[in-house]
């Protein structure tokens, strides 16, 4: 059997930096209204899987049906808006503190940003 030597070329890869909103990254119309309705469903899927709540219980706290938080969890937002998730999260027993601060960095645009506590069980889960 012959040996052979190859030489590992190092590969230039291209790529490019993103906007830190992949939504915009990717045209989506609306990409902030749509980064913030996606960092909301992670938070009340976060809620519902630290609780160990199935679909059907999170609906009946909620006050959905189960196959609309099973759209939440899979992502599919588009049926609701920023308001009505909020309103599902408060449901949850949630608290929503919104903290305004001067959009300072001029190569982006003002957003919305969605910061979950360290904790997300829900205080009666954690009595």
């Amino acid at each position: 059997m012959e040996k052979r030597k190859q030489k590992n070329k190092a590969e230039e890869i291209e790529y490019t930096i993103g906007s830190g909103n992949v939504y915009s990254d990717f045209g989506f119309p609306n990409p902030q209204e749509a980064d913030t309705k996606a960092g909301l469903a992670m938070a009340i899927t976060a809620i519902i899987k630290e609780n160990n709540r199935t679909q059907q219980e999170a609906a009946e706290i909620i006050g959905i049906d189960q196959p609309k938080v099973s759209k939440i969890i899979r992502g599919l937002l588009s049926e609701f808006t920023i308001e009505r998730l909020m309103k599902f999260l408060n449901n949850l027993n949630y608290d929503i503190e919104l903290t305004l601060k001067r959009h300072t960095v001029q190569t982006t645009l003002p957003a919305i940003h969605v910061v979950m506590s360290s904790n997300p069980k829900t205080p009666e889960a954690r009595n």
